[in-house]
């Protein structure tokens, strides 16, 4: 379990306020022209040894992420940071809260990363229905250009580097870095065909890293505090601290800083006052975002909340977004409208996604209400594994993965339904 002084956040719930001044108390910007001064391939090494895995739902580990970048930048083309604030994904609220709690621990992070990748700039893409988050971060990079720490020589550093802040327009698909990068351009969001990699041509076509809000806001505790107590915490190759956000039917939804590989009972006994109704009422969770497969009860409740804990038992972290279902849901009409958000937010530029998201939703609706044949189960999870892995990015397996779930777990429910609708019809005639 995590204590207090081993807490990364510690304005996670805005009980301070979020400005410089503040900031500062809680010991950002505490030296950071020091932290600088170790040299660019230190810092990158640095954060390789912490283990710290992208937070934003790939888990690539961000310290190799950064050493893909040029070691010499061409003036004709600079290198930039994208940081991915368009948190989109069902159940995810982790990024939002940083944003409007603790902004300065993005934009120092952001300072730090872009110097140690040689970038010249970051851009930090937010999501447009963060209007209140948008506003907060706008100052709070205002704030930073006036205390010296952006711009010119960016905190004494004898650095240059600019922070920019671009608002999106609601769209998921621009959670995906190439089509983030797209429409950072002016460009429809759409993903980009890879290779090139954004690290060999990304934003207008320069050396580009994506990384996301928390995987950048933890950047200067862990040089702060080194990589050895970073990595302290969770199991091999899962290291370190993570927010978790858990919703639904749990006594006291939350988002809170623990250490990776706390088991799923632990987690929700200690920060959510357990189940609604009990653990016996528990049916299902769904535990890292909408896109990764729900896990029935029986196997989630001692299940390790980290990358390879929660690959074990068929499913992933994502981004940590646990959404708990009792046994008062209707598990096929959760994953029915599920199937219908990726449907809507598919950008329609490869077929499978265009066509199978909007084929697979209506299936799924027909199984929800019963009105279907049992062989259709089987035609479904064939048309989820057509889409799947045949998509320029990862939507199409974040639509065919839920559904995928829900036939492999709760196959009998399904088989009820459509056994029900047939009885009811026959009385019917």
């Amino acid at each position: 379990m995590l204590a207090d002084k081993d807490r990364i956040f510690t304005n996670l719930y805005g009980f301070q306020p979020w400005n410089l001044k503040s900031a500062q108390v809680r010991g950002d910007w505490d030296k950071t022209k020091d932290l600088m001064s170790r040299g660019q391939d230190a810092i990158i090494e640095e954060i390789k040894a912490s283990g710290l895995r992208g937070r934003g739902g790939a888990g690539f580990p961000t310290g190799l992420k950064w050493s893909f970048m040029p070691k010499e930048p061409r003036a004709d083309r600079p290198s930039f940071l994208v940081i991915n604030a368009d948190e989109s994904e069902p159940g995810s609220c982790k990024d939002r809260e940083i944003i409007r709690h603790d902004p300065h621990k993005l934009i120092e992070g952001a300072l730090i990363a872009g110097y140690a990748m040689r970038a010249r700039a970051a851009y930090i893409y937010i999501r447009g229905e963060f209007i209140r988050e948008a506003e907060t971060l706008f100052a709070a990079v205002q704030e930073a250009y006036d205390a010296g720490l952006l711009g010119k020589n960016a905190a004494k550093s004898g650095y240059d580097f600019d922070v920019f802040v671009h608002r999106g327009a609601g769209a998921y698909i621009c959670g995906e870095e190439t089509a983030m990068i797209e429409s950072l351009e002016g460009k429809k969001g759409q993903p980009r065909l890879k290779p090139p990699f954004p690290a060999g041509a990304g934003l207008y076509g320069c050396p580009t890293t994506v990384n996301n809000v928390e995987s950048i806001a933890v950047v200067p505790t862990i040089l702060r505090r080194g990589a050895p107590w970073f990595s302290s915490f969770g199991r091999e190759n899962n290291k370190g601290t993570k927010l978790f956000q858990i919703s639904g039917h749990v006594n006291k939804p939350c988002v809170v800083e623990e250490e990776m590989g706390i088991t799923f009972r632990e987690l929700i006994d200690k920060h959510c006052g357990g189940i609604r109704g009990g653990w016996d009422n528990l049916l299902a969770v769904i535990p890292g975002g909408s896109s990764v497969p729900l896990v029935p009860a029986a196997e989630i409740m001692d299940a390790p909340m980290d990358f390879d804990g929660l690959k074990a038992v068929g499913s992933g972290l994502g981004t940590a977004a646990a959404i708990v279902m009792d046994k008062s849901t209707d598990v096929v009409q959760a994953i029915s409208r599920i199937s219908y958000f990726y449907k809507h937010e598919s950008c329609g530029q490869c077929t499978p996604c265009r066509e199978g998201t909007g084929w697979m939703w209506r299936v799924m609706e027909r199984l929800r209400t019963g009105d279907a044949d049992i062989s259709e189960i089987d035609t479904l999870f064939d048309v989820t594994k057509q889409v799947e892995g045949h998509t320029i990015c990862a939507l199409g397996d974040a639509a065919a993965w839920p559904i995928q779930g829900l036939i492999k777990h709760f196959r009998p429910e399904i088989e009820r339904r459509i056994r029900e609708n047939g009885g009811a019809l026959e009385a019917a005639e």
